[in-house]
Parts: C-alpha cells; sequence; structure tokens
C-alpha cells in the first residue's frame, strides 16, 4: 500500500498507511471524515487506543471494531482501503456520492486500485486503450456511467459501495448506502429550522483542519450561503474568499461575487479568465480529467485552484450538491412543465410556461418559443419512460456520436448507455415521485460522474487543494430527499426552503437572484488563435488514432471556423473529439506525456514491481 497525501489533519504524524493497536488493521484514503473527533471518542470509551489525531487511525479503529458497518457511521468524503493483514483480505469503500474516486482492474492475480486511471495504466499488463463504451457513456450522459472508466479493463468502484477483495482473488460488492426519496410531510417551520441547523452544523464540521480553510464564491445563493455560515465562525475579515471572473461580461458574475464579499466582509480574491486562458489550459484539463469533456467549464476552475494554492490556501468549501438535492436546475422545472403539458398535448398554452426557463437560452440563435415548443415536445407522452425526464438531454448530446469511426464503436449500441443506466436503478425508483426521479438521475449520471469529478476534485486536487462539499452532508441528503415536492420545487421557484433558510444569512438581492448557470465559452476558447486545440483534428492526426471519423470531425471543424452561429451540441462535439484525441495521445499513444496530479493518490496491488509503485504514485 503506497500513499501520498495532502496534509491537512495532523500534518506531523498523520503520514498512511496507519494500524489499530495490534497492528491487523492497515488503512489509507484520500479525503476526509469529518466526525473523527467524536468517533476517535467513541472508541477510547469502547477501550481503543490512539497514536495520532488522524482520522485515518479512526478508520482503522473503527473497522476493527464495527466491520464494514463502519461506513455508516462516517460523515465524509472519502476513498478508502483497509488490509486485514490476519486474514489477507482487503476492504475497498468509497462515500456516498463518489466525491472521491477509486479505481479498480485486475490482471491475472493482480488486483490494483488508485485514485487516477494513469497509475493503473502504469501496470505491464494494462491495455491502454481508450473504451468505446465509456466513451459512449460520455457522448450520451456527460461521464461514464459508474460501472466504467474512459479505459479498456479500469473501471471505477460506484459511489456508496464497498469492495471485499479476498486473498484468492475473488472480488464481492455491495451498495452499502443510496439516497431514498421518500417525502414524508412535516411543519413547514420545523423543517426550516432543522435544515438551519443542520447546514450550520455541515460547515462547522469541514471547519475542522489543522491549516486554513477557505471558501470558493460564485456569486449565487449556494455558495454565498456557505461563506456567510463559515465567516459567523471564523469572525469577520478571518475568511479567505475566492471567485472566477469572466473577461465576456455574457459569462461574468463577478458584480455578485463583489456584493456578497463585501456583505460578509471577506478576504476575496479573483481570477478572471478569457477564452485564450481557457484554450491553453484545456489539454491540462483533460489530463486531470481522465475522460473525455464536452464541456470548457473544468478549465476556469484549474485556475481556480490555482490561485488558492498559489495564496497558501490547501483547503476550501464548496457549494456543490444543492442544486441536486433541493431541485435547483431547469432540467427539473422543464421536467414539471413536460409532465403538465403531457396532460393536454394540444394546448397551445401550456407549452409557453418553458419561456419562462432557461433564459439564457435567448443569447442563442433560433431559440424561440416555437423552438422551445419543438424541442420539448420530443417524446412528450411518453411519462411512463423512466429517463422522461433526462431522454432529451440524452438524445440530444447523442449527436456527438456521429464523429466516433464505426470501427472503434463497433460492438456498442447507440442506446446502450440508457439502458445500462435504467438497469442501475434501484427497485425503489418507480415509487419515487416524477421529481425525485428527475432527482435520482442526475445525481447518478451529471453530479457523480461528472460535476464531482471533472469540475470538482480533479480540478482542486490538479493545484494539491482540497474540496469540502457541506451539502453531501449525509444529514442534510437524507433530509433534502425526505422533504415533500413543494419544499423543493415550489411552482416553477427552485430550492424553496433552502432560499428561506438562507434569510437570516443573506441579502434579499443575493437570496432571490435566479440561478445564473456557469457556462463559461467553448467555441472562442477553441478558436482562439492561441489555443492550437483545433491541430488535434488535423486529418492526419485523427486518422492515424483511429478512434474518430475523419470526414465527420472536418465537417464540424470547417462549421465551427465559419462565422455565423453555432449550436451548443456542436460545441459539445468538438470539445469532446479533441478531449478524446487528448487522451489517446498522453496516455494511450505517449503516456510518458501526462503528468501526474500535485498530491493524495494512491495505488496497491498484490505483486506489483515497486518501481511500478513507485512512477504511479
Amino acid at each position: 500500500m503506497a500513499n501520498t497525501r495532502l496534509a491537512v489533519v495532523d500534518l506531523e504524524s498523520g503520514d498512511q498507511p496507519l494500524s489499530d493497536e495490534a497492528g491487523r488493521y492497515w488503512a489509507m484514503q484520500n479525503g476526509e471524515i469529518y466526525n473523527h473527533v467524536e468517533l476517535r471518542s467513541e472508541l477510547e470509551q469502547i477501550g481503543h487506543v490512539f497514536e495520532t489525531s488522524s482520522d485515518t487511525e479512526v478508520i482503522a479503529h473503527a473497522y476493527e471494531e464495527w466491520g464494514v458497518r463502519c461506513l455508516d457511521r462516517f460523515n465524509g468524503d472519502f476513498a478508502l482501503a483497509v488490509w486485514d493483514r490476519r486474514r489477507e483480505e482487503l476492504f475497498l469503500a468509497r462515500d456516498r456520492f463518489g466525491v472521491r474516486p477509486l479505481f479498480l482492474a485486475q490482471y491475472g492475480a493482480d488486483v490494483c486500485f488508485a485514485s487516477e486511471a494513469r497509475a493503473i495504466l502504469r501496470h505491464p499488463r494494462s491495455q491502454r486503450e481508450l473504451d468505446p463504451v465509456g466513451i459512449a457513456d460520455t457522448f450520451t450522459a456527460w461521464a461514464t456511467l459508474p460501472d466504467r472508466s474512459a479505459f479498456v479493463g479500469i473501471r471505477e468502484l460506484r459511489p456508496a459501495h464497498y469492495a471485499l477483495i479476498e486473498s484468492s482473488g475473488r472480488i464481492s460488492e455491495t451498495r452499502w448506502w443510496d439516497v431514498d426519496f421518500a417525502p414524508h410531510d412535516g411543519n413547514d417551520a420545523d423543517l426550516l429550522e432543522e435544515l438551519e441547523f443542520l447546514l450550520d452544523d455541515a460547515v462547522r464540521l469541514r471547519l475542522r483542519a489543522d491549516v486554513q480553510v477557505a471558501t470558493y464564491l460564485s456569486g449565487g445563493l449556494d455558495s454565498s450561503s456557505l461563506a456567510a455560515l463559515a465567516a459567523r465562525r471564523v469572525g469577520a475579515g478571518g475568511l479567505a474568499a475566492f471567485g472566477v471572473g469572466f473577461a465576456d461580461s455574457h459569462f461574468d458574475e463577478s458584480e455578485a461575487q463583489d456584493a456578497i464579499a463585501s456583505h460578509l466582509g471577506l478576504a476575496f480574491q479573483r481570477v478572471t479568465v478569457d477564452s485564450g486562458d481557457i484554450g491553453a489550459l484545456f489539454p491540462r484539463m483533460v489530463e486531470l480529467a481522465e475522460k473525455p469533456i464536452l464541456r470548457t467549464a473544468p478549465v476556469p476552475l484549474l485556475r481556480l485552484s490555482e490561485l488558492v494554492r498559489d495564496s497558501g490556501v490547501k483547503v476550501v468549501l464548496t457549494g456543490e450538491g444543492a442544486d441536486e438535492l433541493f431541485a435547483g436546475y431547469d432540467i427539473f422545472r422543464e421536467d414539471a412543465v413536460r409532465r403538465f403539458w403531457a396532460r393536454e398535448p394540444d394546448s397551445k398554452l401550456r407549452p409557453l410556461l418553458l419561456n419562462r426557463l432557461n433564459r439564457f437560452l435567448p443569447t442563442d440563435p433560433g431559440t424561440t418559443g416555437a423552438f422551445l415548443s419543438r424541442f420539448y415536445a420530443r417524446g412528450l407522452t411518453d411519462v411512463s419512460d423512466p429517463l422522461y425526464s433526462h431522454r432529451i438531454r440524452f438524445e440530444n448530446t447523442m449527436r456527438c456520436l456521429r464523429l466516433l469511426d464505426r470501427s472503434f464503436f463497433e460492438g456498442v449500441g447507440a442506446d446502450d448507455t440508457a439502458t445500462r443506466l435504467v438497469r442501475l436503478l434501484p427497485s425503489s425508483y418507480a415509487d419515487f415521485t416524477p421529481l425525485a426521479r428527475a432527482q435520482y438521475l442526475e445525481i447518478t449520471t451529471f453530479f457523480q460522474g461528472y460535476l464531482l469529478h471533472a469540475q470538482g476534485d480533479r480540478m482542486l486536487m490538479g493545484n494539491s487543494v482540497e474540496g469540502r462539499f457541506p451539502f453531501v452532508d449525509v444529514r442534510i441528503a437524507e433530509f433534502a430527499a425526505r422533504l415533500p415536492d413543494r419544499l423543493r420545487l415550489r411552482g416553477l421557484q427552485e430550492k424553496y426552503l433552502l432560499r428561506r433558510a438562507s434569510t437570516d444569512l443573506l441579502p434579499r438581492e443575493i437570496r432571490d437572484r435566479p440561478k445564473v448557470p456557469y457556462r463559461p465559452p467553448i467555441r472562442s476558447a477553441f478558436s482562439h488563435p492561441d489555443s492550437g486545440l483545433l491541430e488535434f483534428l488535423d486529418g492526419d492526426r485523427v486518422r492515424a488514432a483511429g478512434l474518430l471519423d475523419p470526414t465527420a470531425v472536418s465537417r464540424l471543424v470547417e462549421k465551427l471556423r465559419r462565422d455565423g452561429p453555432s449550436n451548443e451540441t456542436d460545441e459539445m462535439a468538438v470539445a469532446g473529439a479533441v478531449s478524446m484525441m487528448i487522451l489517446h495521445e498522453r496516455f494511450v499513444a505517449h503516456p510518458s506525456e501526462a503528468a501526474p496530479a500535485k498530491a493524495t493518490r494512491v495505488v496497491v496491488g498484490a505483486s506489483v514491481v515497486p518501481s511500478l509503485v513507485g512512477e504511479a504514485v
């Protein structure tokens, strides 16, 4: 077992792996157990003796005491491993939402796991090929489904799952938690009070560290609420905050950031990026993400974490999870409107409600009211479809599949991702309300596979910064899931109860500000004269790789280079194509060119040579 860590708790004696007092159980992790102080006290009362103040040592003792059920007691973001020396058995587990990555591969007698796929690609038996199934997942659902990766033979341990690996090499996997949308009605005032307490306590736990903890500030409700709660605990002027701005005013939220920073008295810093910055950093972003990416959104966040690192800060709070758990996205409102319209599909009035959604769409060409009606009418009455809320998104994104070379894509059905996704749904899914189904799908695909990875952990750890996500605190997640729908989405007002919980934290102009999608530029970044990104789609390079259809790629590039409008699907397609070529050239064709992330990446092999482990970590 090998680990290189970003020291945040117990800086002097917390190096991993760490064991229990008898030396039987050896633990290491990527992440944090935020309630380790309370668990340590409970274990000490039982009789356990600790040698460090590290949260990782708590894992070893907790596993000794409670076995796999120790996971139920952990409030944290983690990918962890415990080696039982007596039974020669390995226990691997991932946190409830998959905040921290954990990859698995088996090569003969070797079982390897790592926080990055590139570590496993060092194994001499690794096939070093892009996986057409994983690529198809990304070109449908924006990310690989949780049982695959972008590379053949390497898969992710699914979020909220643990694996037991016996000395024989047998692997058994079990889901240990799931978000259960089973609403229970209650008194609104009591629920509001409970949410206020849970938010405050989630922030309290995530401020625990032996280093400075700062916060991200986007200017929206979620990050602003966390900043307000953290500022109350840290004290006026004691909380550092960081935000990203854009040179293009169409994407910029600097004014809102400045307003909340001034209101809270934060020590605020911002990095401003333009299309040239995004184009220059896109290849590095893809290397860190280790999967094709259909957006440029992670790139500014990579620059933001660089600002954090250069300021001497190692840990930041960030607001991911609020939109998924409290119904903040337009896709939830779209689903509600479409279901309302489907009850009277011939109505001319009901589809007009769509004009109240996606406020950014009128800036794109051709998005008139008539266009929206035609767009959202597809499959309108198929309300029994388990993927109803997301089917239009998937079908729209699947247009990117036309770029794949037939020989590479051979044997993969165009609808395979959707079919596999349905099989991954829990048996209770059929009993969820339509809103809950939409939220569960969003969590399973976009949130876990893309947002927490490509925009979250990977862009933070690319500069050795740890992200902490108070909204995915297990208590908040389970609380949100049991709320009646009307307290998550009331009419077309998103995050209803969460907005009310921010009443005493934020000024009205921030609290009632409509959600602004985070959408950095795509086309201008790829066509920027200094980016060189379209060179990855040169005909000879595309033909040599054998992954993409050269004719389809050529047409797409020419369309992008022409003056005039381009649609978002075309922009996503070119991002996906370029990122595929970057993955191929830097991980498959020329693997030495791919640089590792800065810290906290782990690998283990049953019979892996020492030089392999050394290079991997």
